[in-house]
């Protein structure tokens, strides 16, 4: 039991970390400060998403849990989403007057830690 809460603190941990990196007023902000990385070195940028890995090390010794699958599959789809997002508005610059709106929106001060609040139940279900 002691592991459990030991693996959730520790992916809590992470999660923090990433917030703290990605962490803006506006999507756009956050965008841009993920971009700074990704144009720097890819690999960084990646490496810049832990609870990715620890997740993947977290579905393989719950044997695949449906709640571990969840998260990682949406972190899956969150990065690519990312890098799509990235190579349009900063590198394409084709941007929608919607989508350029929703960029430049302030953000609640819950959001970025939106992730953390989603994921960690789903962590902690999986690993009990």
């Amino acid at each position: 039991m002691n592991d459990i809460y030991t693996l959730t603190l520790i992916y809590i941990m992470l999660e923090l970390f990433e917030t703290q990196w990605q962490k803006a007023d506006t999507m756009m902000g956050m965008l841009r400060r993920m971009y700074e990385r990704y144009r720097s070195h890819m690999i960084l940028f990646l490496l810049l998403h832990p609870t990715f890995y620890f997740t993947i090390y977290l579905a393989m010794i719950t044997d695949y849990r449906a709640e571990i699958l969840v998260v990682l599959l949406v972190k899956t789809f969150d990065i690519a989403t990312k890098i799509i997002i990235m190579t349009q508005v900063f590198d394409k610059r084709e941007v929608s007057r919607e989508l350029s709106q929703i960029l430049h929106a302030p953000l609640h001060g819950v959001m970025p830690y939106m992730g953390m609040l989603l994921y960690t139940p789903l962590i902690f279900m999986g690993l009990t």
